[in-house]
């Protein structure tokens, strides 16, 4: 990231560093914007899957609602149980809960581009329907998370279990 911005709540997706994710078909590159210019309930990403890649695992949250806009290029958003074409200029709204999970894929031979916008909810439960997982994170950032555990879905213990005076 370029140290020397015009402002600290303005950044340019050049003075951002891309995350590159290459994961199997999982091929993305992702430029964070919202904690980057100052946002702390916002976030906001600029992604990029190439030609035959999908994003992140298929997955719905429990706290975060997120959106996306697809800037340029063509694909398939998988969106609880449909499969659904998108292309440039395509709002795409996820809403929490598993009948919202939700995954990019691109099925075409041009870049998939959009932007990828979500609350912030340091606090936060994500269902994996795919591999059958749950993800359980808290903390004061994301850079600082008190908890992250991910664990198979169904694994579980009761409330008393462990605790000593019980």
């Amino acid at each position: 990231m370029i140290a020397d911005r015009r402002h600290p709540n303005v950044v340019h997706a050049d003075e951002v560093e891309p995350l590159v994710v290459e994961r199997g078909q999982h091929r993305f590159h992702r430029r964070s914007f919202g904690a980057t210019a100052g946002n702390r309930q916002l976030g906001g990403s600029l992604m990029e899957l190439a030609p035959g890649a999908m994003s992140y695992p298929f997955h719905y949250h429990c706290a975060n609602e997120e959106a996306i806009y697809v800037i340029a290029g063509t694909g398939t958003v998988r969106l609880g149980e449909k499969r659904v074409a998108v292309r440039a200029g395509d709002w795409i709204a996820m809403p929490v809960g598993p009948a919202h999970a939700h995954q990019m894929i691109n099925n075409s031979d041009a870049p998939l581009v959009y932007l990828a916008i979500g609350t912030e909810h340091t606090c936060e439960v994500i269902g994996y329907p795919d591999s059958k997982k749950v993800a359980v994170m808290g903390g004061e950032s994301w850079d600082e998370l008190w908890i992250r555990e991910i664990k198979p879905a169904g694994e579980t213990l009761d409330y008393w279990d462990g605790e000593p005076h019980a």
